[in-house]
């Protein structure tokens, strides 16, 4: 599937997204400056440190929750008590602003995305996006579901607090709109999610479940000092990665405190490049560089004791020694009963010359 800086494929490296979100409201009330000048920040440094897109999220906070919608995030985190109120406080932007956005991506050689919570968002991210995200809160919202796959695009399909029943509604009401790629996300819609919930496991029961599509993971755990939980989601079989991105983890609400940071980010991004160095070839086989160790760490059959000329050849008279040029030791039972051609000194190595 090719989604613009790469293509995803089994067993290649993952797509990595950085899910800027709308944490650039809180970058920008604490450096002083426009959010939308934060928020070319937090794509600048998402690109520095090696994301292959960068994703935020539309909607407006009145098509989104209604007024009652409780919290059901950590409060001690983010102490806001009601949905609406939370979201009023991060939708200004419009479809000119993730418009310069977008263009500001292009530039700085990222993918745009961003996860739209109502079909006006849909319709006007459309030209802008050449995949969909669709939110975990979002799958069995089928008409909206229906009304992104009408675009026609591939999609990002997050299955957080989802049945298998579920997922397979939401992908079938996709491909009822035609056949596309699809990337069925592994998440856990709990924030922050605890290390022991992650199950990362999922993926690989995902990857048995829909073998036609491609799996990625969504992440919302507190980032770990070696990253190690979005590396193991990529060696279980993660193709996109996806995991919230701030400038600070120290910021209060929202989405900062279970976000990688652009240090944390680079930090995935070397795990990923040596495990790209290291995993190599599928099949068994002697590479070049072993070369020299097969020839010489290996052993061959070396005589025991002198050897008299047209001697026979009896076990007794043999043992085994690198180097590995002479005549390997699996051949032994051919050379029992052999004569020798003339005499073999004690520690001489046995070739086939040497033998009658």
């Amino acid at each position: 599937m090719k989604l613009g800086a790469r293509e995803l494929h089994e067993g290649g490296r993952p797509f990595v997204v950085a899910e800027i979100g709308v944490n650039y409201y809180d970058i920008a009330q604490k450096d002083g400056i426009t959010p939308m000048e934060a928020a070319k920040l937090l794509v600048k440094e998402a690109a520095d440190a090696g994301v292959d897109g960068v994703k935020f999220q539309s909607y407006k906070a009145e098509k989104l929750a209604s007024k009652n919608s409780p919290a059901y995030w950590d409060t001690a985190e983010e102490p806001t008590q009601s949905q609406y109120e939370l979201f009023k406080k991060f939708d200004k932007f419009g479809e000119g602003e993730f418009k310069e956005l977008a263009e500001y991506c292009s530039e700085q050689n990222v993918m745009f995305l961003s996860t739209p919570f109502d079909e006006e968002s849909a319709d006007f991210l459309d030209p802008l996006m050449p995949v969909f995200k669709i939110s975990s809160s979002d799958i069995t919202n089928l008409p909206f579901i229906k009304h992104i796959a009408g675009k026609n695009k591939p999609i990002f399909l997050s299955t957080g607090a989802s049945t298998v029943d579920e997922i397979k509604e939401a992908v079938s009401t996709i491909n009822d709109q035609g056949e596309r790629d699809i990337v069925i996300m592994h998440c856990i819609l709990n924030y922050p999610t605890k290390n022991n919930d992650a199950n990362l496991g999922m993926i690989k029961h995902l990857k048995q479940l829909f073998p036609k599509y491609l799996i990625g993971y969504s992440d919302h755990t507190l980032p770990d000092s070696n990253m190690l939980i979005l590396t193991t989601a990529y060696l279980f079989g993660a193709s996109v990665i996806e995991k919230h991105f701030t400038l600070d983890k120290s910021l209060q609400g929202n989405d900062h405190y279970h976000s990688m940071d652009p240090n944390d980010l680079r930090r995935f991004v070397r795990n990923i490049e040596l495990l790209e160095e290291i995993v190599g070839m599928d099949e068994k086989e002697p590479l070049d560089s072993e070369e020299p160790a097969r020839r010489y760490a290996r052993r061959s059959i070396v005589a025991k004791m002198d050897i008299a000329e047209d001697a026979i050849i009896t076990k007794e008279m043999l043992t085994f020694k690198r180097p590995g040029t002479g005549i390997s030791p699996t051949l032994l039972d051919e050379v029992v009963g052999k004569r020798a051609k003339k005499a073999i000194g004690v520690d001489e190595i046995v070739t086939w010359e040497l033998l009658t």
